[in-house]
């Protein structure tokens, strides 16, 4: 039982649950698409919060466990795709700071699965994103944090008309910008971390 106890506390580290939970929570970017979301709101009358919030998580979960599987498949290493990965967040960090757009999606005419548990929160930049910090954390540490996530992002879609309200455009603005520094230095870290292992 103490060695059990032991293993658990091994694998649950605040600081890596604290820290894939900023780099999920910058990349997925739920409140910067606030305004996304209140367009799709009032398209289709009603957004399913819970429907998208668990899908999302499953297919985090899912690529998560699978991911890594797939690239062996097709010949390519974890610490590879970790530095392509830091180009992918360097891209939306970028967009998040200049406040430009490198890459969007059309609105599409209903709001249930599609666009919001995929691509909007379980995207290529948040699977790029998880297996990025597969070669960084514990697996266990990741799944809290995309949990804790998927908490956030359902609160959020529950919400969002009063989030908007209350934040103003300038506040989501500000938000997106610091989320974004904070994305960019990730981005810098993971390159740097795994750069090594293939030189």
């Amino acid at each position: 039982m103490k060695l059990h106890l032991q293993k658990f506390h091994f694998m649950f580290e605040f600081k890596e649950i604290f820290s894939a939970s900023l780099v999920l929570f910058a990349v997925i970017d739920i409140v910067g698409n606030i305004p996304l979301i209140i367009s799709l709101r009032g398209k289709v009358g009603h957004i399913q919060s819970e429907k998208a919030s668990l899908v999302a998580a499953l297919i985090m979960i899912g690529f998560l466990f699978l991911g890594e599987e797939i690239l062996k498949l097709i010949g390519i290493d974890i610490n590879s795709f970790a530095v392509a990965g830091s180009f992918v967040i360097l891209f939306l960090a970028l967009e998040m700071i200049l406040g430009i757009t490198l890459y969007k999606d059309d609105i599409p005419e209903t709001a249930s699965i599609v666009p919001l548990a995929f691509p909007m929160i379980a995207g290529a930049g948040t699977m790029t994103s998880l297996l990025s910090l597969r070669a960084e954390y514990h697996v266990f540490n990741i799944i809290i944090a995309i949990l804790i996530n998927i908490i956030f992002v359902y609160i959020v879609l529950k919400s969002s008309k009063h989030i908007e309200r209350f934040l103003g455009a300038s506040g989501i603005n500000i938000i997106r910008k610091v989320f974004g520094i904070v994305l960019l230095a990730i981005a810098v870290k993971l390159f740097t971390t795994n750069i090594g292992q293939l030189i």
